[in-house]
This record gives C-alpha cells, sequence and structure tokens, in this order.
C-alpha cells in the first residue's frame, strides 16, 4: 500500500532536517513545542493523580470513623423498634454488618478544660462490623465499655488536649438540665477513661468520644439507641441503597449516606481538582498554540517547495494536509511523551518523593500538620483520557491557521525571486 506523500511531507518536516541553519532552528523550536507539551500533560496527570490520591485516602480514614449509611429518627429520638429496623437493614443484599447508636453532643470536663464532644454511644460486640476505626482498636479497650460502668474512649488529640490518659476521671455535661428549686442545673456524669484512639482525621480524634450505648441513653435520657449505623460491601453504592432503605424500612425514619454527611468537603474537592484541570491545561495550551511560529516558520521556509508542488499539480487541501500532519506529530508524539512522564512518575510517586526528601534533607508532609505523611497517588482512566484527548485537540487546532495560510500561497509570487 502506497503511503499518501502528505504523510511522508508532513514526517519530514516535522524532522526539518539541519541542512541549513534556518531548518534546524525549526528543528529546535518544533522540539520545544513537543517538550511543552510533554512536560504540560505529564504535569495535568501528576497533579490529578496526587489530588485522587489525597482525596482517596482521607476518604477512608473518614469512613474508618463514620459509617456507609446512617438509619435515625427525627430530632434525636429513640428508635421505637431497634430490632425490627436492624432485621430490615439485614435484608438488603448490600448491607454486611449494622449496629444501634446513640448520637449527641455534649461538654467534657477535666479540671478546668472544658471542650465539646460528639458523643457517640455504641455496642461495643457489634461496632467492628460497620467501622474500620472500632475493628482497629484494642480488644480490652472495647472490652472496658461494660454497660453501667460508665467509662469513655476519646480521641487521641482530645485526651491530649484535656491532659489526660486511661484510668483518669473526666465529667461528661449533659445538655437539657434538671430543674430543681434553685434553678435549672445542668446533668453531670463522671466517667473514667478507658482507653484512646487515633483515626488519623483531626475532626474526629479531637471532638468523638466513645461510651457503651445503654450508658448514652441513660445519660441523655432516652429510651434506646437513635439510630442504626450500616456498613455495605460497595461504599459507592451507599446513595442507591440509601435510597432502597428509604422505601423498604418501616417507621417514620431518616436515612443519610456517607456522601451527604461530608457534601460540603468532597464539593470542594471537586471544585478544586477542576479549577487545577483548567490552570494546568493553560500550560499545555501554550504548548501547543507554539505550534502556529513553528508552522508559520515551516511555512514561510517551505515556500519554494509549496510552489513547485502546486506546479507539479498538487491541491490545496493536499497542501494543507502537510502542515497539519507535521503539527499532529508534534502533538501526538509531545502527548505521548507526557503519558509516559507523567504515568511513569504517578505510579512510582511513593518510591520519588521520599528519594527527593532524603536528597534535599526536608519532609514534604510532616505528619504533625497533615492528616497524611506520605505522598499517596491514584491515576485514574476518567482523568487520564481526557488530558490525552485535549492535547491533540489544542494540537490539532493550532495547525488550522498556519496550514490553510499555506494553501494560499500563489506558486508564481513564490517563485519570483528564486
Amino acid at each position: 500500500m502506497q503511503i499518501p506523500y502528505e504523510l511522508i511531507l508532513g514526517w519530514r518536516y516535522t524532522r526539518a532536517g539541519r541542512s541549513t541553519r534556518r531548518n534546524g532552528f525549526i528543528s529546535f523550536i518544533s522540539g520545544v513545542s513537543m517538550l511543552g507539551i510533554a512536560l504540560g500533560v505529564a504535569a495535568l496527570i501528576i497533579v490529578l493523580s496526587v489530588m485522587n490520591g489525597f482525596q482517596k485516602e482521607v476518604r477512608d480514614r473518614m469512613l474508618g470513623v463514620v459509617s456507609h449509611i446512617e438509619v435515625f429518627a427525627p430530632q434525636g429520638a429513640a428508635l421505637s423498634d431497634v430490632a425490627t429496623t436492624l432485621r430490615e437493614i439485614k435484608a438488603h443484599p448490600q448491607v454486611i454488618g449494622a449496629a444501634p447508636f446513640v448520637g449527641a453532643q455534649a461538654l467534657i470536663a477535666h479540671g478546668e478544660d472544658l471542650k465539646g464532644t460528639l458523643v457517640r454511644g455504641i455496642e461495643p460486640k457489634l461496632e467492628p462490623e460497620v467501622t474500620e476505626l472500632a475493628a482497629a482498636l484494642q480488644p480490652d479497650v472495647l472490652a472496658e465499655l461494660v454497660s453501667g460502668e460508665f467509662k469513655v474512649v476519646l480521641g487521641g488529640d482530645l485526651a491530649r488536649q484535656l491532659g489526660v490518659r486511661r484510668g483518669d476521671k473526666v465529667t461528661l455535661v449533659a445538655p437539657g438540665g434538671q430543674v430543681t428549686p434553685a434553678g435549672v442545673v445542668p446533668r453531670l456524669k463522671q466517667m473514667t477513661v478507658a482507653g484512646t484512639f487515633d483515626s488519623g482525621h483531626y475532626e474526629y480524634d479531637a471532638a468523638l468520644v466513645m461510651v457503651h450505648v445503654d450508658d448514652a441513653a441513660k445519660i441523655f435520657r432516652l429510651e434506646g439507641p437513635t439510630g442504626v449505623r450500616v456498613k455495605l460491601r460497595d461504599l459507592h453504592q451507599a446513595r442507591a441503597v440509601a435510597q432502597d432503605l428509604v422505601k423498604s424500612l418501616s417507621g417514620d425514619l431518616l436515612v443519610r449516606d456517607w456522601t451527604r454527611q461530608n457534601r460540603n468537603w468532597f464539593a470542594a474537592v471537586q471544585l478544586e481538582k477542576r479549577m487545577m484541570f483548567i490552570i494546568l491545561t493553560l500550560i499545555v495550551a501554550v504548548a501547543a498554540f507554539n505550534l502556529v511560529s513553528t508552522l508559520v516558520m515551516t511555512v514561510t521556509d517551505k515556500r519554494a517547495d509549496i510552489a513547485i508542488l502546486r506546479t507539479l499539480g498538487a491541491s490545496p487541501a493536499s497542501i494543507m494536509g502537510v502542515f497539519v500532519v507535521q503539527g499532529a506529530m508534534v502533538g501526538v508524539l509531545g502527548t505521548l511523551a507526557g503519558l509516559l512522564l507523567g504515568l511513569g512518575v504517578a505510579f512510582n510517586i511513593d518510591v520519588l518523593v521520599p528519594a527527593l526528601e532524603n536528597l534535599l534533607g526536608a519532609s514534604f508532609l510532616p505528619r504533625d500538620i497533615y492528616l497524611i505523611s506520605r505522598m499517596p497517588s491514584d491515576p485514574q482512566q476518567s482523568d487520564i483520557l481526557p488530558v490525552a484527548v485535549m492535547s491533540l485537540v489544542l494540537a490539532f487546532v493550532a495547525t488550522l491557521y498556519p496550514s490553510w495560510r499555506a494553501s494560499r500561497v500563489n506558486p508564481a509570487e513564490a517563485l519570483r525571486y528564486e
């Protein structure tokens, strides 16, 4: 099969043989354009992969504390029939664990220190089925939460702020005080610290308090658990399962999945990701439109060649095709090089970053400031394909005007001074 001469000439002009100084300069400009596209594509892939990695790490740590779905009674009331609710929830094929809980807010005091807390009453035997945090706790810590003994497990940061450790006494201040002849007196309950936990998520480590579900019900004057926490086989099916539970559960119950619990955070991450994509796309756009200057110089240098081709019967469309091929070659090679570089870094960032930290003697992610201490990366096809397509489209668009100008060259004018 005969190769079209447009492809042959386009590839030859892309290399711009070094027979003259001008050709060598054009080849250098083509190389710079190709390198710019490659670096832009690689930067996009690396940044988006790292952002995906951060999102996945934070999401996993967040889901280590919160459940995939929460089913609860309106206005913080106790569930009317916990056993029936648990049975109906576990009937769904996606559910692999369910545990009752009490959720409320309170104050916790030690000495002169007073902190606001989120109190979670749990069933120690069932809680490991619904959260990774409970499953990761030492067995003796959960075993300490016995009904009637009023013991608590504190977040590590909260315990450090209060200056308490295992065995110390803290005071839980519940809202809605008791009415006495002297006025309204807040309900206070002295509790013993059974242990601490570190989830890696500061929001929960600095505010969450876990107690036995029966003790929590007594402290907040409830008749039983206020809801049920649910764990699914596939966390990405949480919204669909939540909609199914709304239809299947009996009673006036509310259902909330993990994407709605932290809606603002995930929306902010998605917005940042879109903005980074737009900003870094400008890098690729600048590199792609460098092709305009490259092709303009090539057209100017090859005016005589264009005129000869026209006199030999080449059509304007064929001349335009030659320079479109030249620009497309630069775009394709630059995009492929960028994909290889970006994916190479993204898949090996856990090796490259520590090596760079050792070389520079610096820590990019200090453990005491960030949620995680290593650079995560999660390359996704849904990000990589749009980056590659966008780069190729920009390179192709950048070739159109110079190629059209080349097709408009007048052979007589071009050969007049040759």
